[in-house]
Formats: structure tokens, sequence, C-alpha cells
């Protein structure tokens, strides 16, 4: 049996994990609506399930990921038209924009990314099977919903009862819903619409709802029944809710074995969001901080659990990271073969098969880098970096990322002695002396007198600031 233990979010309990099919784990995440560029929250989510992705590959099993993308909702619609693209144009462009991100965040491809577009036929039918049963009904405007009351244990996924959910409901704007809690599976083309965003169908031309995507890439490329389903904790409800409804009313056995969901990386204990306008693009941040340097933030937290987001955090992130690249580089690593049975492997075997607890496992690096240090031995370096690599991270050549911080611009360091400066006015002295560290773990050296801070990069011209 395995000792991988996964908290399911069905059960509210942590669970021994077996796939349906020994050896072969097939996993569906809900990805990306693209037309904007990708934010740290989709960050945060990509990583914690690139991870998982990755432990499972590691602890032995041949797991089918797919991530989906979601290119054609009144979002994408609406932005396309005011940038005066096709919604094509939109599209890719923003997937490309997502590739480059994830690429320099070291999240690896899924085996499958489908687009929501590639699939309406797949849709349609799933459409049919519910409006068969009895499931779903087309209203007077035309759109096709589906009727919740009539799916027996609709909420067991959120853990409430339709009373309960309709309790917490504003009353239904579109009077053509039998119910309130009823959600739209296809919607009736609008005369304003492009062209591109109609497709034909038995209830007229439209385009598909948003939940009944989903459930039709993940039965097309995984079965009607799999294994591992994940995404972010906001879409536990309404979005995965309503997709147990679909798939089990349209199929009529269980959907999914285990759910996992992401906590939120929040910006002053708020969730992080578009809609919430409190976001920060990846793009944006990779401008200050290395791709490894955010990944690493990440996994400092249990995915489950929600942080929040800050450059100071980011600050020591990058400090930590350069601190397990200070041991590979005073010691050359040999290629090694990891034995999970001993050692600090079987430590970081212990912890990630405890729900994915890579702050655990960090600890087993640093740990692990220490010994490292001590015992100068190029084994112990090997293992360090191959347990990195299960994690993505410790892959790039030790000296050229320590060296890297030697690229950072000016304006960033002279705002890092300003914020310094203001600590130390406030009597910070902690967090005065951190910037201080993480700027010399960077290779900027400060130094203080009358006339002001000046700095220095290792080899370089100094520069000063009053």
């Amino acid at each position: 049996m395995s000792s991988l233990r996964i908290f399911n979010t069905l059960t509210r309990q942590p669970e021994p994990f077996q796939p349906i099919d020994p050896g072969h784990v097939r996993m569906y995440v809900c990805g990306i609506t693209v037309y904007d560029l990708c934010h740290m929250g989709h960050a945060r989510m990509n990583i914690a399930f690139d991870v998982v992705y990755r432990w499972l590959q590691a602890s032995g099993y041949n797991p089918t990921y797919v991530r989906n993308i979601t290119d054609i909702d009144d979002k994408i619609i609406r932005r396309a038209l005011e940038r005066g693209l096709t919604i094509r144009q939109l599209t890719d462009e923003m997937i490309t924009a997502m590739h480059r991100d994830f690429d320099a965040l070291g999240i690896a491809k899924p085996t499958h990314e489908p687009r929501a577009t590639d699939y309406v036929p797949q849709m349609l039918d799933i459409i049919g099977r519910l409006e068969a049963k009895g499931l779903a009904y087309q209203a007077e405007g035309g759109d096709v919903n589906y009727a919740v009351r009539k799916f027996e244990g609709y909420g067991k996924l959120s853990g409430k009862s339709v009373d309960q959910l309709r309790a917490g409901e504003r009353v239904a704007v579109d009077t053509g819903k039998q119910d309130p809690l009823d959600f739209v599976l296809w919607k009736s083309a609008k005369a304003e619409e492009p062209a591109e965003a109609k497709w034909a169908s038995p209830w007229g031309e439209g385009r598909p709802g948003w939940h009944i995507e989903c459930s039709a890439m993940s039965c097309a490329l995984l079965g009607e029944r799999f294994d591992i389903h994940g995404g972010g904790m906001d879409l536990q409800f309404p979005h995965h809710e309503n997709e147990i409804a679909q798939s089990e009313g349209a199929f009529g056995h269980p959907f999914v074995n285990l759910w996992m969901h992401n906590g939120f990386l929040n910006v002053d204990n708020e969730k992080m969001s578009k809609s919430l306008g409190n976001f920060f693009t990846i793009a944006d941040v990779l401008k200050k901080f290395d791709g490894e340097a955010i990944r690493f933030f990440m996994l400092r937290t249990h995915y489950r659990s929600p942080f929040n987001f800050s450059d100071a955090s980011l600050d020591d992130a990058r400090t930590a990271v350069r601190r397990l690249y200070t041991a590979l580089d005073a010691v050359p690593a040999d290629e090694v073969s990891i034995d999970w049975t001993t050692g600090p492997a079987a430590d970081f075997k212990r912890a990630m098969d405890d729900d994915f607890n890579t702050p655990g496992a960090l600890a087993v690096l640093f740990e692990l880098a220490n010994q490292v240090n001590r015992s100068r031995s190029g084994a112990d370096a090997g293992l360090l970096k191959a347990l990195g690599a299960v994690l993505g991270v410790l892959q790039q050549a030790p000296k050229a990322y320590l060296q890297a911080g030697e690229g950072l611009d000016e304006a960033f360091i002279e705002s890092q002695i300003a914020a310094r400066a203001a600590a130390k006015a406030a009597r910070n002295f902690a967090e005065a002396d951190r910037i201080r560290l993480s700027l010399t773990e960077q290779g900027i050296e400060l130094k203080d007198s009358a006339a002001g801070t000046t700095w220095v990069r290792t080899g370089a011209k100094a520069g000063v600031k009053a």
C-alpha cells in the first residue's frame, strides 16, 4: 500500500492514496481563463499542483496530468472587443504569456493542456444526457440550465444542503431559472456577440457555460471517473460542486475519488484576485525577483494554508535559496540515486507523503545543506540537488545563480536602502538588519557613514545613496 496520504476535501480528512488503476494516476486541475496576464494567485495554484505532479512521479506513479485552458467566456469576449482583437488572437497572446511565466517559475508542462473550445461536441453530449434525464431544461430566453434540486446530493463537496445554499443566494436576475441555484449549461447567442463565440446546438446557437467545460474535458481525457481533481479553494463552490452535479448526473456514478484545494495567496489578509483589483502579475514580480525565489516563497507554506504576499517574504525566500546554492557552490555535487529508505531522503519522503508537506521537505534541505558544509561530501551535495529537483529547485549552476545578484538594478538597491533607513528611523532594527543581510546575500555590500550609505557590488564600482 502507498504511504502517501492526501487530504480529501470531499470527506474532510486525510486518506491513504490508492489510484483506481495501480501505478497510473489520473489528475485534472482547473487552469486559467486567458483574458489577461496571470497573477501571483495563479502562480500559487499552479506551483502547488506542479509539486503534486512531481511527487507522484518521484513516488513511482505514472501520472496523466490534465490542466485545462478556458478560452471562451464573457470576460474574454469583452476584452477582445475592447482591444479590437479576435477571441483567438487574444487567447493565443495570453496563452503564450502564461507559458512564459510558468516556465520562469519552473512549472512543468502537463500531459494534456486542452482548450475548452476544442471540446464543444463533448459538452453538447453531456448536456443532452442531462436533458434526457430531466436534470436540464431550456428556459424561455434560450439558455439551457441545470435543475439543481433534482440532483440528489448537491452540496456534498461544500458541505451544505441545497436549502442552506439557497439561503445565501441573491434573488436570481434571470427569471427564466426555475430556481436561483440553477446554473447555465448552454448560453444562447446574443446578437452583439462575435460569430466566433457562437456554436450550433440542438438548443440554438450559443456557447457553453463555464462549469460544463471542465466536465467535458476531464471526461474526454481521463474517463468518466478518475483519481484527483484539484484547483483553488474558491472553486470548491460553485464550480466544482457543479462539475459533480453535471458529471454524476450524466453518467450515473461517482466522478472523482479525491478532491484537492489549495489555500489563497492574500494581500493584507484578503484573497488576491483580479475582481478585487489587489493582484500582482507574475511578469511584474519577475522584474524584481527570480522565478526560483518566487517558487521557494510558495513552497514555504503548505498548499492548503493561506498566506500573505509581500516583498519582504519574497526577499527572505531569495536569501534562503542563496543559502542552499552557497552550499552547492562550495562542494561540487556528485550524481546520486535517491534511496528513500534512509537518512535525509527518508525524512523528505515522510514529509511529502504527509499531504505534500513542502515546509517539512524544505527543512530537510536546509539540514542537508548544513551537513554538506560540515562534511564537504560530494555525495551529500548530490543528494541535496537531487531532492531539490523533486520540488523544482536547485537545478541551476550554483555560481551563476549566486552571481545573478550582481544584476540587481540600481533603483531596486536604492529602494532597499531607503526602506532600511526608514526601518532604522522607526527603531525597527530587526527589519534593518534583515534588509542588510538580504543585500549581502545578493552580492551588495552596504557601508554606513555620516555622509550616508554607500553600496558596492563585488568587483563593481561603488554607488552612493545620501
